[in-house]
């Protein structure tokens, strides 16, 4: 093997508030004496277009910090796709051909587990408004190791450290624009980096070929208030995709394969989302956060998938940060409405007490019940909070993709 590349730059890191808020969309967890962390590569994962084509060259925005090309722009075309490219699908994205696709095989892929308790795990400090995010500037290899942890656990696809990453939240912490559109795309860089990395060792796992998801965290947790569980903001629809669409267009710019919209617990934020994300080209997810039958704003589910049912740009709908009990039936809507592949990753099941500030309860994640969800259309399958690579090798052995 040649001898390692240097480690990208890491850029200043970044000040801290007095006193640090509470991160939103969960709790700092207890700190663990964190793991080695992976040498440098010689190369990274080659970057993918929006139909699984790939570019080889070293990545360009691990070292973001100069160059942005106008993040601020609310407006306008994004890297779009041609007028005549073809609608992706879920197999064409995903690298695995039409089998992948809904009602063919009853295949799935392995997504990775919650980035946040993993990162805690690892020694992390949380407790700021930035969340995961901050951690973009100031530790990214944390990062790259947390995702390493996860394909070493038999995951697939990648969600990158950008759910809670926003122009206006670094904004709050002397981050300018230009830095921000850097950190956002050194989010997709570092899960490629990881993917290649992890591939150089075990050259036999398929890990070369593992893909990204560009998380897209819901408005509510810019406001780092927990309204991303509530939706229901008093802002419009344009309004809402106003905010998204800047950080989405950079996102797309480091070119994953999938862009995660996620934990949305409202169809007026979903339909912002989608239309924000629209002139990007880039193939969607798009994921609710919800409770019992409903949205997390009180929508039904039928009404929810609907929005997604006709948008070709869509190749997969579904359920992430849930209580596993309400994932089974929301599968089973999700495909029976949408048509489409479905994405499912549910909590662990415990519960989180915001007044004490711990999670509590048992966990209820039994990866057993993911072949009741890929025989109902799942095609995508992971945890969210507090689900770890433990759980993980868990659904891919049920899934039989262990590696």
């Amino acid at each position: 093997m040649p001898p390692p590349a240097p480690s990208p730059p890491v850029p200043p890191r970044l000040p801290r508030p007095v006193p640090p808020p509470v991160p939103s969309s969960g709790p700092p967890e207890v700190p663990a004496v964190p793991p080695a962390v992976p040498p440098s590569a010689s190369s990274a994962a080659p970057r993918r277009g929006p139909a699984g084509s790939s570019s080889p060259g070293s990545p360009s925005s691990v070292s973001p910090l100069a160059g942005s090309p106008s993040p601020g722009s609310s407006e306008g075309p994004g890297p779009a796709a041609g007028a005549s490219s073809p609608a992706p699908t879920f197999g064409s994205v995903l690298g695995a051909g039409d089998t992948w696709d809904a009602g063919a095989t009853g295949m799935a892929l392995v997504l990775d587990g919650g980035l946040s308790n993993q990162l805690a795990d690892q020694g992390c400090d949380l407790s700021d408004a930035l969340w995961s995010a901050r951690l973009l500037a100031d530790a990214p290899e944390q990062i790259e190791a947390a995702h390493a942890a996860y394909l070493r656990a038999g995951a697939r696809v990648l969600i990158t450290a950008s759910y809670q990453a926003t122009y206006e939240g670094f904004a709050r912490r002397g981050v300018g624009r230009v830095e921000a559109a850097g950190l956002l795309r050194r989010s997709v860089e570092l899960a490629r980096q990881a993917a290649a990395r992890q591939a150089a060792v075990r050259p036999a796992a398929g890990l070369a070929e593992a893909r990204v998801a560009a998380s897209v965290g819901p408005y509510g947790a810019m406001l780092a208030d927990g309204s991303e569980y509530r939706g229901r903001y008093g802002r419009t629809v344009r309004e809402l995709a106003a905010f998204h669409r800047p950080r989405i267009e950079a996102l797309a710019e480091a070119e994953p394969d999938v862009l995660a919209l996620e934990t949305v617990p409202d169809v007026d934020e979903a339909e912002a989302m989608l239309r924000a994300a629209g002139s990007t080209g880039v193939p969607v997810w798009l994921s609710y956060t919800i409770e019992g039958d409903r949205t997390r704003a009180g929508q039904s589910l039928s009404d929810a998938f609907a929005l997604a049912a006709d948008n070709p740009q869509v190749i997969a709908v579904g359920v992430n940060c849930c209580a596993p009990a309400d994932a089974g039936r929301a599968v089973e809507v999700a495909a029976e409405v949408s048509g489409k592949p479905v994405v499912v990753y549910p909590n662990s099941g415990e519960r989180w007490d915001g007044s004490a500030g711990r999670w509590y309860g048992r966990g209820a994640f039994d990866p057993a019940e993911v072949t009741r969800w890929r025989q109902d259309g799942a095609r995508l399958i992971g945890g969210c909070c507090r689900v770890g690579p433990a759980q993980i090798v868990g659904i891919a052995a049920a899934l039989g993709s262990t590696g």
